[in-house]
């Protein structure tokens, strides 16, 4: 069964640019280093050498990994879709009902997931509960720090900014 990523077009082209960094230029390098590795002759006890094929290993491992993710890929717009529920791309601003404290999250792409700045991922524990969900819903969540009830106060989409400024 094929797994469809969904993702806006920020996250397709943050993909496509690794795919390009890591064949045109940090794999040629690596090529390159283990070429000048078999110069200095017994590969036994030649640490550059190994370490070369180590990275050559990793980046061959992350390309495959990234052409899966590509393959399955979904471009979403975000801003067309219908957000009176939790949906892909959804802004939820949540009340934590023990402390009154609130936190927002905006739902998006596993690539371009970031908790640090409330970007969570479609895939994520937290997120497969707020799907569907509208905005009075109380939800409760099994976080590290125990069980917490939320009540959503609103789903809306905005803009979705990405990275830190």
């Amino acid at each position: 069964m094929q797994k469809i990523e969904p993702m806006t077009l920020f996250g397709y082209e943050k993909l496509q640019a690794e795919v390009k960094d890591l064949k045109g230029v940090q794999r040629p390098a690596v090529v390159k280093a283990i070429e000048e590795a078999l110069e200095h002759g017994d590969l036994k006890e030649n640490a550059e050498y190994h370490a070369a094929k180590e990275q050559q290993k990793s980046i061959d491992d992350r390309l495959a990994e990234l052409q899966n993710i590509l393959g399955n890929s979904q471009i979403v717009d975000p801003s067309e879709l219908e957000h009176a529920k939790v949906s892909f791309g959804s802004t939820v601003v949540m009340t934590n009902m023990d402390t009154d404290q609130e936190v927002t999250y905006t739902i998006v792409g596993g690539c371009e997931s970031n908790p640090d700045i409330g970007l969570i991922s479609f895939n994520s524990p937290l997120a497969k509960q707020l799907l569907g969900r509208q905005e009075g819903d109380e939800v409760k969540f099994r976080l590290p720090g125990g069980e917490k009830e939320f009540e959503i106060d609103e789903v809306k989409y905005q803009e979705i900014v990405f990275e830190c400024k």
